[in-house]
């Protein structure tokens, strides 16, 4: 149970630290997480999982945003929400690491959408990482 609880929080200071460079542009990824995890004081458990996510999207954003444009064909990636795009922007990352059972990343995307932005985003995040997950031969 305390590992599960460990693994939402640092999903959402992965989920904080996108957030946070999505708004900052031009900063790094890494260092915006840095220093926002440094600020709040983050737990270095935490800060481990959620660096992974992190680095994971710093080193590979442009392919991570090409597959979720190619997903998303109605939606341009930049119109959706800040909460919308970071959370699937750390689920496409957590599937690219295979660390996580797809159906796990798909549920824990859903939650945060559901946290930090509306029922809306929690459908859309679901559809969305469900269809990616297909596309990489995940699910």
């Amino acid at each position: 149970m305390q590992r599960r609880k460990s693994e939402i929080r640092s999903r959402v200071r992965a989920l904080q630290a996108l957030y946070a460079w999505d708004l900052r542009d031009g900063q790094s990824l890494e260092r915006v997480a840095e220093q926002m995890w440094d600020d709040l004081r983050v737990a270095p458990t935490e800060r481990a999982r959620a660096g992974k996510i992190v680095r994971t999207v710093a080193v590979s954003g442009k392919e991570i945003d090409a597959a979720l444009r190619e997903i998303t064909t109605n939606w341009r990636l930049e119109r959706l929400g800040v909460i919308e795009r970071s959370v699937l922007r750390l689920a496409a990352a957590e599937l690219m690491g295979g660390e996580t059972p797809p159906r796990v990343v798909i549920q824990e995307a859903v939650r945060l959408a559901e946290r930090f932005g509306s029922p809306q985003s929690a459908k859309f995040v679901n559809g969305v990482i469900d269809a990616l997950a297909r596309e990489m031969g995940k699910l």
